[in-house]
């Protein structure tokens, strides 16, 4: 049905805020997110799963505690489970997060960059 199909620059262009998740679609017990980035968010790790990063547009490095991953526009990153790690965008960067269900976006550390997984706007 057309009612299923997202467009993701269309929900891109509808995200006025950075590090704020919006739910793209669902999968089974994943989530499908995009987002948009800039600056350094907070070193944080996810005990429980995996995180997968697809790079849609600009650079976004992630910073591991051994090395700096640099991804690229259609660049993929798996960070595994329990793997601490700080995502760092110096310009905006527009990406597709893979996740488990209830996944939080600051993992096991919390804080004030804690936020409650979006809805996009219809």
């Amino acid at each position: 049905m057309a009612s299923d199909i997202v467009n993701i620059q269309s929900a891109l262009e509808s995200i006025s805020e950075f590090w704020q998740p919006h739910r793209l679609a669902s999968i089974n017990d994943y989530d499908v997110k995009v987002v948009k980035l800039k600056g350094e968010f907070v070193w944080h790790s996810h005990p429980e799963t995996d995180e997968l990063f697809l790079v849609l547009s600009g650079e976004l490095t992630i910073q591991l505690r051994d090395r700096d991953v640099l991804l690229l526009p259609n660049d993929i990153f798996v960070v595994p489970r329990g793997v601490e790690h700080c995502p760092l965008a110096i310009a905006e960067v527009s990406a597709i997060l893979i996740e488990p269900k209830g996944t939080v976006n600051t993992g096991d550390v919390g804080g004030e960059r804690t936020s409650e997984l979006r809805e996009l706007a219809d």
